[in-house]
């Protein structure tokens, strides 16, 4: 177990009202105290702020004025002596009292640390760590709530209570292997088993069947922009970011570059894209655009086509069609306040059953009514936040996936009549996969792997 002193700034770089530098292990406090002209820090309770200033023991001066926060072990968020030192927001400030600290016997905590720690003093567990930064990198209420919801150890209970359904029954089987003479021990057999397993199984595929919905609101909806040049792509994404990040011209082709930005449609975060007009052009810059764009269009989650009202349907629409056959997508035919050229028929028809939606981003009409299509396409209207247990973490989702074959192969050995020593072993599978979601059975290297992938502070 780690027993020296770490130290990290705590809050974003840059110029601010406060700057908060943490300090979290067995010389916290000390080290603090030895820097700071205030409060005798070894006396204060805990949980406590103080005022004063920090002294730079070289020069003897006066590097900052402070407010430092005292929380002693265990109750803290590493379960180790953490003081917090709030300066000035100043990037000269907080940097010069990191680096006293630093000379006076704290390290440099490593991305993740502190977090790290209190994992490790089982503070949190492994998918109650993750959900910590979920939580930093939420886009929308939603996935706040649901990161939040995390944190407070929904998930984890639910999958501690499926593995000691679990664990209970391995017992029973050994039990009855080791000791076949007990006869006031109920024997597992393979009805018992089979009851067990499809239990669990039925919930981790529950957990499953809302793991794509998590998952968009951990990571955003990956959604390009596509369509013809000047058909109202860049207008449109100025539209639902409500603010101009495109160009919006008149000249066809104004978009050269791939833009992003998210945004919050109904409380679910969406990656959007607005991609250069995918055509045959000469233009150098241009074509590297449309390369992009191609390429934008393989990687994502929905597609927003638009198509213009004022135009009859060209060859370039007709091979976008083609192009996103097979794929999520929603058309919208924009420019509806000027004369109608484009044949609706023909395009419900190539649409294949997928929305439609008509907008005049000019007049601002048909905005809700896209909001809405996009809503429902992914959670069919609504987002339950409330009582569902959301798994939005890829790791946490692959697991799950394991944990449900496992189970699967160990039913089939139950209906082939296979040994019950043998069709535990299957049981126990799924067992090692699920503690590795809350990081009971994870290795070292990988709880490494997640926490050097956190913030520097946290």
């Amino acid at each position: 177990m780690e027993t020296d002193t770490i130290t990290a700034i705590s809050t974003p770089i840059g110029e601010g009202a406060i700057a908060i530098v943490r300090l979290s292990g067995p010389k916290a406090i000390s080290i603090t105290m030895n820097l700071f002209s205030g409060k005798n820090l070894n006396e204060a309770d805990s949980h406590t702020i103080h005022y004063g200033k920090i002294i730079d023991p070289g020069t003897k001066e006066v590097a900052e004025e402070v407010m430092v926060s005292v929380m002693r072990a265990p109750k803290t968020f590493t379960r180790e002596d953490v003081v917090e030192i709030n300066c000035h927001g100043g990037m000269v400030a907080v940097n010069r009292v990191l680096e006293i600290i630093l000379n006076s016997g704290a390290r440099l905590a490593e991305p993740g640390e502190f977090t790290k720690r209190a994992f490790l003093h089982g503070r949190i567990d492994l998918s109650q760590a993750e959900a910590v930064m979920d939580l930093i990198r939420a886009k929308t209420d939603k996935a706040m709530s649901v990161a939040l919801k995390q944190m407070d150890g929904r998930l984890s209970g639910l999958i501690r209570r499926l593995r000691q359904d679990l664990l209970e029954t391995v017992a029973h089987v050994e039990v009855n292997i080791d000791y076949p003479e007990y006869d006031d021990v109920e024997e597992m057999s393979h009805e018992m088993m089979q009851k067990k397993t499809k239990e669990v199984l039925m919930e981790i595929e529950s957990l499953l069947e809302v793991a794509k919905q998590g998952k968009i609101l951990r990571e955003g909806l990956a959604t390009a922009i596509i369509g013809r040049p000047n058909v109202g792509k860049s207008s449109l994404m100025n539209t639902l970011v409500q603010e101009n990040k495109a160009i919006v011209t008149e000249v066809p082709g104004t978009t050269r570059d791939i833009i992003e930005e998210y945004v919050n449609v109904r409380g679910v975060p969406l990656r959007l894209v607005d991609t250069a007009g995918i055509r045959e052009t000469e233009d150098i810059v241009e074509k590297i655009g449309v390369e992009r764009s191609r390429q934008v269009l393989k990687e994502s989650d929905l597609i927003l086509f638009v198509l213009n009202y004022n135009d009859e349907l060209t060859d370039e629409d007709v091979k976008l069609f083609e192009a996103i056959h097979g794929l999520e997508y929603i058309v919208i035919i924009n420019k509806t306040d000027l004369e109608q050229k484009l044949d609706l028929n023909r395009v419900n028809e190539m649409a294949e059953g997928n929305p439609i939606v008509t907008t005049s981003l000019i007049e601002e009409e048909g905005v809700d009514e896209l909001e809405a299509a996009i809503a429902k396409t992914f959670f069919a209207g609504e987002i339950d936040s409330g009582d569902l247990t959301y798994v939005s973490n890829v790791r946490h989702i692959q697991l799950l996936k394991q944990s449900k074959n496992a189970l699967e192969e160990a039913m089939e050995g139950i209906e082939l009549g296979m040994p019950m020593d043998i069709v535990q072993i299957d049981v126990t599978r799924t067992w090692e996969f699920l503690g590795e979601i809350i990081g009971d059975t994870a290795s070292d290297g990988l709880i490494d792997q997640l926490f050097s992938q956190f913030c520097l502070g946290k």
